[in-house]
């Protein structure tokens, strides 16, 4: 298979950088797969896990939005967040969850909307972190 250059940048670091064989993006229009030798496209991330695929090995990231640019050079995530499930501290994302679940009686109107589309992606995350297939 046919690799390409991808880097995963959050504000704090550089969380992943090298040659992929595949990388599956939560996109806000839908999960999309990026292999080489894909069309230039620049589109909006929702919180989600990205997985990077290498040599039949599959590490998985939690992303909290952000952007993907997919150019002639590769793919670059830019993402708000990027956690590795091995840096993920899950009681700590329960407990944010539960804060988020707290914090909606506070928003009204639009941003109740916003409010309930973020926790949503969190628990959706969840779901997928306690799923038998991400163990």
């Amino acid at each position: 298979m046919a690799t390409f250059h991808f880097d995963l940048v959050s504000p704090e670091k550089l969380a992943f950088s090298g040659e992929v064989d595949q990388v599956d993006i939560p996109g806000i229009e839908g999960d999309f797969g990026v292999l080489a030798g894909h069309a230039p496209v620049v589109a909006a991330i929702r919180p989600g896990i990205l997985t990077i695929t290498t040599a039949g090995r599959h590490e998985k990231v939690i992303v909290l939005g952000g952007l993907a640019e997919v150019s002639e050079k590769g793919l670059t995530v830019l993402a708000d967040v990027a956690t590795s499930l091995a840096e993920l501290d899950r009681a700590q994302f329960a407990a944010t969850i539960s804060e988020m679940e707290e914090g909606l009686k506070e928003h009204e109107g639009g941003e109740l909307d916003q409010a309930i589309e973020r926790l949503d992606h969190y628990k959706s995350i969840q779901q997928q972190l306690n799923s038998t297939a991400m163990h």
